[in-house]
């Protein structure tokens, strides 16, 4: 049975479904499509810890269908943006995650993920997958994955 790992780049999902469709992404029918094809062994979900009812809320569904959360906390800084970035985070699970399974599944469009696909793809012979919404997706990482699957219509609530 194919053995996945699956790693969502929670911020990135929503301001691209969000952008691009004015609606959120389904993650619970997401999940049911990929158990379809095969068992999954780990899931993480990559978030940033807000502490408002709406995202707790958003948060125990997740972990319900059967991700594990994980969050670092909301930085505000003194020019009013804001800091919450979890790419090293989810690299560095992979990178663990990668040795003990045939497929990666990553939702995200940051291209900064392109040379970690490519490694593990070539270091340990698995299917690299890719769910990102088309418009808001790096070539780059459209192209490092062996399968991109366009977040579209059927995948939002």
């Amino acid at each position: 049975m194919n053995k996945m790992a699956v790693f969502v780049d929670v911020q990135n999902i929503y301001y691209t479904t969000r952008d691009t469709y004015g609606r959120q992404f389904n993650y619970r029918k997401f999940w049911q499509q990929l158990e379809q094809e095969g068992e999954i062994i780990v899931a993480n979900a990559y978030a940033i810890a807000r502490k408002d009812d709406a995202q707790i809320k958003f948060q125990d569904a997740l972990k319900h269908i059967g991700f594990e959360v994980k969050l670092k906390p909301y930085i505000q800084r003194s020019d009013g943006s804001a800091k919450g970035d979890w790419d090293v985070g989810i690299t560095i699970d992979i990178l663990d995650a990668a040795k003990n399974v045939d497929t990666v599944v990553l939702l995200s469009g940051d291209g900064d993920f392109d040379l970690l696909l490519k490694k593990i793809r070539l270091d340990y012979r698995i299917k690299t997958v890719v769910f990102g919404v088309s418009q808001l997706t790096a070539n780059s990482l459209i192209n490092a994955a062996t399968t991109f699957h366009p977040i579209d219509k059927e995948l939002l609530l």
